[in-house]
């Protein structure tokens, strides 16, 4: 009999699988609905899909505040959003991220 650290495992999977809710099906639906170039998702759940963190780069964001990009965002999740407990979305332009990966942080 298998108990333990696997069976704990094996649960926190089964959760995951539950909601349907993944980094890669989270990346696909906004990368299809977003024109999203980069997507960057993180589990901060650990492992049970219940929370995340996201950093997507679209141009769809151009010219929009940040409300208005998290509204974006927050529409083309729709359903998902529905099934996790935390969303953290973090929304920038091509040329926002440019600039962020050139500068480093300044």
């Amino acid at each position: 009999m298998s108990t333990g650290a696997a069976e704990t495992d094996t649960q926190a999977e089964q959760a995951a699988n539950t909601s349907g809710i993944t980094i890669s099906s989270l990346q696909q639906t906004l990368k299809e609905k977003l024109d999203a170039e980069y997507v960057d998702i993180e589990d901060m759940s650990g492992g049970c899909g219940q929370a995340f963190n996201a950093m997507i780069v679209s141009s769809q964001f151009e010219n929009k505040n940040s409300l208005a990009r998290h509204r974006l965002v927050n529409s083309a999740l729709k359903t998902e959003i529905a099934a996790i407990h935390a969303w953290t979305p973090k929304c920038i332009t091509p040329a926002e991220w440019q600039k962020k990966q050139g500068v480093g942080g300044s």
